[in-house]
């Protein structure tokens, strides 16, 4: 045919040209696959962000217990209780074991459940004493809840206290509750700072960005990939009421 001319690709670099197409057709899928996956990563490390006060929530009302539970007294006169946001901040996304049932009469004091992180675990002690009324169902399904809202659809017992004035009266209020959870947090920094410094070798090897964001600043869920004699240190320091005794350094008198 007139003006037309037959070229064979294989015979010439048109074959190079089919080649690097064919390449980028299945490279540029994969990258921005790729790409994706980082900037995920990127968002997800910028949400944990670093743990300062301001991101600590402490609503007004509720009775905070040194030990990092809550209880508030609702006008049916049945309390609500809970793990304070400082705890869940500290730990990152934990599920709760060894649930009460309702019936079940508990004091202050008495081991109310476990939470668990990575096979980590940390008993929870109970604020109050009392009837339990209710154990939140929710949080088997949804464990998530008591990081993402624990002062309302993350907390984890109805209870009928029955001695109210007398367990809550040295608890945290309002301001003093807020002064006390930024105490905690320095006072966390300190802890961590000793706990890590008691296992070297076995943590000596931890990238300080695990604990620390740039500035100094405290790693938000710093707990979440220190080994198990920390967490049992953490028990011992922040959850157990024992640890409190002599303390001279409480913000009032203990419990």
């Amino acid at each position: 045919m007139e003006g037309f001319t037959y070229h064979n690709i294989f015979e010439t670099k048109g074959f190079e040209y089919l080649a690097i197409a064919i390449f980028f057709l299945i490279l540029i899928p994969f990258w921005i696959l790729l790409n994706r996956k980082v900037t995920v990563a990127k968002q997800t490390q910028k949400s944990l962000g670093a743990l300062t006060a301001n991101s600590l929530r402490v609503p007004q009302g509720l009775f905070y217990s040194r030990l990092h539970t809550w209880a508030h007294l609702e006008r049916t006169g049945i309390a609500k209780v809970g793990l304070d946001d400082l705890l869940m901040h500290l730990t990152g996304e934990v599920k709760v074991n060894r649930m009460k049932n309702s019936g079940d009469i508990i004091k202050k004091g008495d081991l109310l459940a476990e939470i668990e992180h990575k096979g980590n675990l940390l008993k929870i002690f109970s604020p109050i004493s009392g009837e339990i009324m209710e154990a939140n169902s929710v949080l088997a399904e949804s464990p998530e809840l008591l990081n993402e809202d624990p002062y309302v659809k993350g907390w984890m017992y109805k209870i009928k206290p029955v001695s109210w004035v007398a367990d809550t009266h040295t608890y945290f209020v309002a301001e003093d509750a807020t002064v006390w959870a930024m105490q905690e947090l320095d006072r966390f920094k300190d802890f961590l700072s000793a706990s890590l410094g008691k296992y070297s070798p076995q943590t000596s090897n931890l990238s300080s960005n695990l604990i620390m964001q740039d500035g100094g600043e405290l790693r938000d869920q710093p707990l979440s990939d220190l080994p198990a004699e920390v967490w049992q240190d953490f028990q011992q320091d922040f959850l157990d009421k024992k640890s409190f005794r002599g303390n001279k350094n409480c913000f009032v008198k203990k419990d």
